[in-house]
């Protein structure tokens, strides 16, 4: 950057000062090249170096160097191109209805010389120089503006995607662990409340079943908040399909009776499958244990050669499909994400939740 700064400047005022000598020759009839034109022409051209941090005064010294230029008669030159390098930066680095308006301004004070100038062009023809010296860069620093503009625009648009797709990540995370935990507490201080009147000694049975369920929520969701800081020192293994014994542990512990199917031959699974897995498991359970009136399902985890399929289905008396809720949404989101599939589906008296996860996730 710094090089293109002022190496640009330099270059304008070399090339001035070299060829305004020669370009006299071409017409004999306008004003020699002499002391003040050259110090023109090198005030235009360093005025240049200015220009990304002043574009205005840095337009305004190199149109008002190269009018006073042509108006006392020297030559057309490679000063122009000074001007050009100014209005560019303006329509660059300013708003189109600013930089219309300097670059308009800078155009009309730019051919003041077609008034005092003998050697310019006779009528509108003398228009052309001036004007295509100004409108031609004028419409490159537009386009470059709105092509850096357009950039930005879409680079913001894809960092706030990212930080969303995060946040409903994070979201879904905390969902399934804090709302398994707590169905899992609200059955068991249901019961504990129904012994407290019945059977009042094996109340604590239930109340321990509470502590040990909101323990391991609060374990899991340490986990799930430790990724936002990767470096944390209590961070805990993410859940698994290794840890499915564990969650029909709590899962029953909380009234449910879950009979758990394994077919195909147990391989080593994507970490991405292996966490979707799990979470689809346990947000079925937990729809299970909050929403049906049957406190029975069964698991069947099959693994196949380029897919692991998971089914989870329960008996539902009422016959009626539940709606999808944000639990269901979530699930289908997961395995979405990974090229999968899954459906939630009432069958006669029975309701289903099917999942299909590639073990070559897409995503």
């Amino acid at each position: 950057m710094g090089l293109l700064r002022f190496g640009l400047p330099a270059a304008l005022v070399a090339v001035g000062l070299v060829t305004a000598p020669y370009i006299q020759r071409f017409n004999p009839a306008n004003r020699p090249v002499d002391a003040w034109a050259l110090a023109l022409i090198v005030v235009a051209g360093a005025a240049t170096a200015f220009r990304a941090r002043w574009p205005l005064p840095t337009l305004v010294v190199v149109v008002l160097s190269t009018t006073t230029y042509l108006t006392v008669g020297y030559p057309y030159g490679p000063i122009m191109f000074s001007v050009a390098v100014a209005v560019f930066e303006v329509a660059r680095r300013r708003s189109l209805p600013t930089a219309s308006l300097w670059c308009g301004g800078a155009l009309a004070v730019l051919l003041v010389h077609l008034l005092t100038n003998s050697a310019a062009l006779d009528g509108y023809l003398g228009l052309a120089p001036g004007s295509a010296w100004v409108a031609i860069p004028f419409t490159l620093g537009v386009a470059r503006r709105l092509v850096v503009e357009a950039g930005t625009r879409e680079r913001l648009e894809a960092e706030r995607r990212l930080v969303d797709a995060e946040r409903l990540r994070l979201a879904q995370e905390v969902h399934d662990v804090v709302g398994h935990g707590l169905a899992a507490i609200q059955m068991q201080a249901d019961i504990a409340l129904h012994l407290q009147r019945t059977k009042p000694d094996q109340a604590a049975v239930a109340l321990e079943a509470i502590s040990r369920a909101s323990a391991d929520a609060l374990a899991e969701l340490r986990t799930t908040l430790a990724e936002i800081s990767p470096d944390a020192p209590d961070r805990a293994p993410t859940p698994g399909l290794a840890h499915l014994d564990a969650l029909v542990a709590r899962v029953e512990a909380a009234g449910l009776t879950v009979g758990v199917v394994r077919r195909g031959t147990p391989s080593p699974v994507p970490s991405a499958v292996d966490v979707a897995a799990y979470r689809v498991l346990q947000e079925a359970l937990t729809n299970v244990v909050k929403h049906s009136a049957h406190p029975k399902a069964s698991v069947v985890v099959e693994h196949g050669p380029a897919s692991l399929t998971l089914v989870v289905s329960n008996q539902n008396l009422t016959g009626a499909p539940p709606s999808e809720g944000i639990g269901i949404t979530g699930m289908r989101r997961r395995v979405e994400h990974l090229g999968g599939t899954l459906t939630a589906a009432q069958h006669d008296r029975t309701f289903e939740v099917r999942a299909i996860l590639p073990l070559t996730p897409s995503s």
